[in-house]
This record gives structure tokens, sequence and C-alpha cells, in this order.
């Protein structure tokens, strides 16, 4: 790992648990009392469009309560003291890394704080809650909704996501459960040119075989020891 000069970094929802965002699985989850089907699908837009801008509003103005934790600032350290390529990719919707300082990040699944309007494609920062039928301010069409990649929609970054895999010595997977596609595919890739891998999760996911390196623990223990470790 310490002569690695390029490297690439997943984070998932375990990264922003100990902030106090709650995760999507399990008891207390995201998903408790909500079929995905429900909220997170273009289908569900269609059908519900009240329930579907209600739960991302709530998720957006939990963001007020929280704030970035070790880990956030441990990445957002490495970003701007690491001299060689370095990309990190989130599968989190909320803006903790940026409010940690990062900058070399992209959110493949959207942002909570970012509005997309279906009829001419223009995003535009919404930190405030989100009526459907809200105009967008270039078309002024009522089109606006979550900038939130839903369920069987194209992830954002895919090709800038897979020129930085294709390129890395290292690639590390931070709270991730290893299950959703196509991030849970990142390691094969990276492995496939040649990348190091390391894994820092809570626990085993279900992707831990593929790495060559796997540490367990709470993300703001592991991730700040593992970023001393690279910079010293």
């Amino acid at each position: 790992m310490n002569d690695s000069r390029s490297i690439v970094i997943l984070t998932g929802a375990g990264i922003s648990a100990e902030s106090g965002l709650a995760t999507f699985r399990g008891p207390g989850g995201l998903w408790e009392g909500h079929r995905v089907e429900d909220v997170c699908t273009p289908e569900a837009l269609a059908a519900d469009p009240d329930l579907v801008h209600r739960f991302y509003d709530l998720r957006r103005g939990a963001l007020a309560g929280v704030h970035p934790n070790a880990a956030h600032q441990a990445l957002a350290r490495l970003d701007e003291a690491w001299k060689g390529d370095l990309l990190i990719v989130t599968q989190n919707v909320d803006d903790l890394h940026e409010r940690a300082g990062a900058r070399r990040l992209v959110h493949m699944h959207g942002e909570l704080t970012s509005a997309f309007c279906a009829a001419c494609g223009n995003r535009v920062r919404w930190p405030d809650p989100l009526p459907p039928g809200s105009a967008c301010v270039a078309c002024h069409q009522p089109a606006l909704r979550p900038d939130i990649v839903f369920f069987g929609e194209m992830p954002y970054g895919m090709e800038k996501i897979e020129e930085a895999l294709s390129g890395c010595d290292l690639f590390v997977s931070i709270g991730t459960s290893g299950a959703v596609y196509p991030a849970a595919g990142f390691v094969q890739l990276a492995r496939s040119y040649g990348a190091d891998t390391l894994e820092l999760n809570l626990e085993p996911s279900a992707g831990s075989h593929l790495f060559g390196e796997s540490r367990f623990g709470p993300a703001t223990s592991l991730v700040p020891a593992w970023v001393d470790e690279l910079l010293k």
C-alpha cells in the first residue's frame, strides 16, 4: 500500500452511520416501514410523488443535525495531502464528505442537496423541502425531483469511475455492504487491472473474500489509522 500512487476509495452508508445517519437495511434502517419499490424507483415517483418527495425531504432535513465524523475528516485530510491521483466515490447521498473538506469526489447515487429536472436535465442546489410539481429554474417546467439515482437508473460518473479504477494502484472500500451493483463489482474490476485491494468495514461484507486485506471495526477508528499509515 505504501508504494501506491493512484487510489480509488469507495464509501458507503457505514461511514456516515457514526454521524447519526441511518443505514438502509436492518432494524431502524431507512427501508424499515418502506419497501424499496415505494420510495426509490421511477415507478414509485410516478405512482405516489407525495410519498417519494416526503421521504427525501425528511432525509434532507436530517442533514442539519449531523456533522462529519473522524472518518470523513481523515479522507478529506488524505485528499488534501495526497500528491498522486485520488478519487473518492461515494454511494452516499449526504454531504458529509464535502463538509469535511473532500474535493476529489463523485456522488454516484446523487445528492440530497440537489434537485434534478426530469424535463430538461438541469441540476440545481436545493437544500430546502422539494414539493412535487416544483418548477425548474432553467426551463420553468413543474418537473423537479430529488436528484437521486433510483433503482434501475444509471449511476452518475461511471465513465470517470471506471477510468480511475483501470489506472489505480490501490482500491479501498469503506463501510459498504458489498451487495449493491455496480459498486459491488468495483473490487473485481480494480483487481483485474492489478490493484491492491483493502476493505475497511464494521463487519465482513458480502464481497469480503474478494479483497486482498480486510480490517474490521468502526470507521472512525479504522479510517484515520489507515490514513496516518499511508501518509507517514
